[in-house]
């Protein structure tokens, strides 16, 4: 079954560096749009970045000029390096791709949620 799985997830001091990766498993042909989001405790998910297969990115501003989303596509693998993390940037992060599975012609699309990663800024 395709499906999406995140990591890199930890505990990091303000100020610090993490880079999560997203990586899809199955039959997948292509991955269209990679998006990151998360969720802190009490909150509701919130949009974090967007890369297109192109590689066009959009951020959340909150996260813009210190988070930069990327892709391999040969990996289907997304990252997501985050810079100058702050205690407010505690939350899980869930990884959501736009997935083309199967095989040519056989292809559909199904839009896929990883478990999340725990991402704890600390001192």
């Amino acid at each position: 079954q395709e499906r999406v799985v995140e990591s890199g997830g930890a505990l990091v001091q303000p100020g610090g560096s993490l880079r999560l990766s997203c990586a899809a498993s199955g039959v997948v042909f292509r991955i269209n749009d990679m998006s990151w989001y998360r969720q802190a405790p009490g909150n509701q998910r919130e949009w974090v970045a967007t890369i297109t297969m192109e590689g066009k990115t959009t951020y959340a501003a909150s996260v813009k000029g210190r988070f930069t989303i990327s892709r391999d596509n040969a990996k289907n693998t997304g990252y997501l390096q985050m810079n100058s993390l702050e205690p407010e940037d505690t939350a899980v992060y869930y990884c959501n791709a736009d997935l083309v599975v199967g095989v040519p012609p056989w292809l559909s699309e199904q839009s896929s949620w990883g478990q999340g990663t725990q991402v704890t800024v600390s001192s």
